[in-house]
């Protein structure tokens, strides 16, 4: 049986690891401006701009998701100290139980610390893009889309599909989506690279073996141009036709957006037959975010110093699928392995995912 006092240096070991953890995260200062926000949004008036309102909302209730946990477990804390030294040696199995709980919990809790990046509490966009090789690719790049959107069901992330543009025979050639939930971008950069696939091909006719390649880009959502400073003169908008319901040629409009940020050659283009409004600040959304993703890559100071042609883009094999002559899954920088590549596939990734940002 563990003592009184053992516990008590248990209680205080968690309670010092809780308070550093609690530093951190800077959770304090995370409460004032959760405070400012809810002030903020129960006053009518923000409703007057309905987007910046939803905004707002949407960044209150991801701040309170993040808060609320933690300020449970220091109330459980505190009280459980308070009535340990008023209590007698016959508690001390609850207590012993009533602390191991709270260890796990604070274990738990204590993965927030690996989303500490600047970006990393960010929305997410995924854009996934099949490789040379065709129709095999094609498939490929669908086989990712499904897995990614498994996990995502498995997370209960908020999935929006942006853009979608299917092969001619199977698969796609590109599918873009924002995803919305803790940490998303934090969560999910761990993906963003060239992913390889080895198979036995269904559309060879004499089913020999198969190399595909699909590129997965991971972009924080970054809203607000006062997060990233991009010169207007840098860009260049083209507006064209896009498709409407029935085909490529019915109810075509000019709405479709195309914006080149001319000193990277970074091209983002959005045809989701919404208004060319919508399309161009969903345009500039994707934008902000692939010029982050650049800045990350080439350790530049300020979106003014990016280089073209210097992202990982199609260099950086990240992760090889192989269904044949065996089967492997393997991440080419953590060295993190499976051979089960079918539960992978079906969206169980967490493991991968852990071991590159506990690297």
């Amino acid at each position: 049986m563990v003592d009184m006092q053992e516990l008590q240096k248990r209680l205080e070991d968690l309670e010092a690891e809780f308070l550093r953890s609690y530093e951190k995260l800077n959770i304090a200062d995370k409460i004032v401006t959760a405070g400012v926000l809810a002030k903020e949004v129960e006053n009518p008036e923000i409703w007057h701009n309905v987007e910046n309102a939803t905004h707002k909302n949407q960044e209150l209730a991801r701040l309170n998701d993040e808060i609320q946990p933690w300020q449970l477990l220091g109330t459980q804390i505190k009280d459980l100290k308070e009535l340990m030294e008023l209590s007698d040696d016959s508690m001390e199995d609850e207590f012993g139980e009533q602390i191991a709980a709270m260890e796990e919990g604070l274990s738990e809790l204590k993965k927030s610390l690996r989303f500490t990046g600047p970006y990393d509490s960010k929305d997410a966009i995924i854009r996934i893009t099949s490789g040379a090789g065709g129709t095999e690719a094609m498939d490929w790049a669908s086989m990712l889309e499904r897995m990614y959107l498994r996990f995502f069901e498995k997370k209960g992330f908020k999935v929006t599909l942006l853009e979608r543009v299917e092969g001619e025979e199977a698969g796609i050639k590109t599918a873009v989506y924002e995803v919305s939930g803790a940490n998303a971008y934090g969560l999910l950069k761990s993906e963003h690279g060239v992913h390889r696939l080895v198979r036995l091909s269904p559309f060879n006719a004499n089913n020999l073996r198969q190399t595909s390649f699909a590129l997965v880009e991971i972009l924080p959502v970054i809203k607000a141009d006062a997060e990233v400073q991009i010169d207007e003169k840098d860009l260049r908008i083209d507006v064209y036709h896009s498709g409407g319901h029935g085909g490529q040629s019915v109810n075509t409009t000019n709405s479709a957006v195309r914006i080149t940020h001319l000193p990277t050659n970074t091209v983002v283009a959005i045809q989701n037959e919404r208004s060319q409004l919508q399309n161009k600040e969903k345009a500039m959304e994707i934008l902000r975010g692939k010029l982050v993703q650049m800045q990350l890559e080439q350790h530049a100071a300020t979106i003014g110093e990016l280089r073209a042609g210097e992202s990982a883009g199609w260099g950086q094999q990240i992760r090889n699928y192989v269904l044949q002559p065996y089967k492997l899954v393997k991440d080419t920088r953590t060295g993190y392995e499976s051979t089960d590549p079918d539960d992978v596939l079906d969206g169980h990734l967490d493991e991968f995912i852990d071991a590159f940002l506990e690297m």
